[in-house]
């Protein structure tokens, strides 16, 4: 599957070989046991430990992750619980772990615990580059590019010919990308880890991650992990996630298009400062993101004036929930401040496009955007579009 377009290999990916009067994709499997006898030497025996429909979804994930490899996956019940399942199967007491300081939210309780393991965490941020310099005696280095929500991007590559030349480890977070927005592996990293929750999945409806690696060492350190502590998904989770995968391209693409032409609105709208995606040619990003991501993703972040003013924004949208995930079909933003563990402004929004029609979308933002700076009468669908269309 190697030479097939992102969109063949999505709906054909992890399929079993064909059998007479069989389901193309079988359903899911509810089982604790399973018929055995003799040695367990079977590849299914107990549900923590393997599951056909896992098997289906990790073959799946895997041929997205890197198309004509060997390679493996392994699924989990949640994004945190594959991004704790590569740093505590790998790292021990006295052990360095570098963590980006712009990362998702969860990563601030993810150093706490570490540090209470006795692990020396280092920090710095994504932009710039910024980690090589804390690689020295490091164990572990931990990438989220483009980082989440601020949408930096470092130069991966680099980082990780500058890790393995130290003798570092190297995983990416790869959730806001997704594996045909950008591959981890194919520029050199030892693990690619994403939230399957947000653009894998795409309906807001699962929650799921997943972990793939080249090295079956690796591989089995996870796995032996996941057997441990049980952070296991169900098999309707794992059956619908792999039933999603089949409109993963078609999602991602309306949506990368969709981000760009917001990100184009925005960038002309004077009460709209901090504008950030990868995408657009204006962004610090742009130079580095164009050399190693191949779609640049749903998420499009910039700031308003005050909490005030994006608060009505945000009440104003018609067409878009106010919900804290992200890569779905249907569009959410939020003033990512109110969490307070994210070192943005009050005024900073997180907006995930979804894969309305753009020109409904483009001038639901737009009219929501007059309301909230107290502008009269907003604009047209007419105006909108004429932003959008050729």
């Amino acid at each position: 599957m190697s030479t097939m377009g992102d969109g063949t290999r999505a709906v054909r990916a992890g399929l079993p070989e064909p059998e007479q009067y069989e389901p193309t994709l079988p359903g899911p499997v509810f089982a604790a046991h399973f018929h055995l006898s003799g040695e367990p030497v079977g590849p299914y025996t107990y549900g923590r430990d393997t599951n056909p429909t896992w098997t289906h979804l990790e073959r799946a994930i895997g041929e997205l992750e890197a198309p004509g490899e060997e390679v493996s996956t392994t699924v989990f019940a949640s994004g945190m619980a594959a991004i704790t399942a590569v740093l505590l199967s790998q790292v021990r007491t006295g052990d360095t772990v570098v963590l980006p300081d712009d990362g998702y939210q969860a990563l601030p309780l993810v150093r706490e615990q570490l540090t209470a393991f006795g692990v020396e965490v280092r920090t710095a941020p994504t932009g710039g580059d910024a980690q090589l310099a804390l690689l020295e005696g490091a164990k572990l280095l931990w990438i989220e590019s483009p980082s989440n929500p601020g949408l930096d991007v470092c130069d991966i590559r680099r980082l990780v010919a500058a890790a393995h030349e130290a003798g570092v480890l190297v995983a990416v977070d790869n959730t806001l990308a997704t594996p045909i927005g950008q591959r981890p592996l194919e520029l050199g990293a030892d693990f690619s880890v994403a939230s399957d929750t947000k653009g894998m999945t795409g309906h807001g409806d699962i929650l799921l991650g997943h972990v793939t690696c080249r090295d079956p060492l690796l591989t089995a350190d996870v796995r032996r992990w996941r057997k441990v502590v049980g952070a296991i998904p169900g098999p309707m989770e794992a059956w619908l996630a792999h039933r999603s995968l089949a409109t993963l391209q078609l999602r991602i693409d309306r949506q990368c298009t969709t981000a760009l032409a917001l990100a184009e609105v925005l960038a002309g709208r004077a009460e709209v400062t901090g504008l950030r995606y990868p995408g657009l040619p204006a962004d610090p990003s742009y130079g580095v993101a164009v050399r190693q991501m191949r779609r640049f993703g749903s998420v499009v972040s910039f700031e308003l004036a005050d909490r005030e003013t994006a608060e009505r924004f945000l009440a104003a949208l018609r067409l878009v929930d106010d919900a804290t995930s992200f890569g779905g079909v249907r569009s959410t933003a939020e003033r990512r401040g109110r969490w307070g563990g994210d070192a943005v402004p009050e005024g900073f929004i997180r907006f995930s496009v979804g894969a309305e029609d753009p020109e409904d979308l483009l001038a639901d933002v737009e009219r929501a955007l007059d309301e909230a700076v107290g502008r009269a009468g907003g604009v047209s669908d007419g105006s909108a579009r004429a932003t959008l269309l050729p």
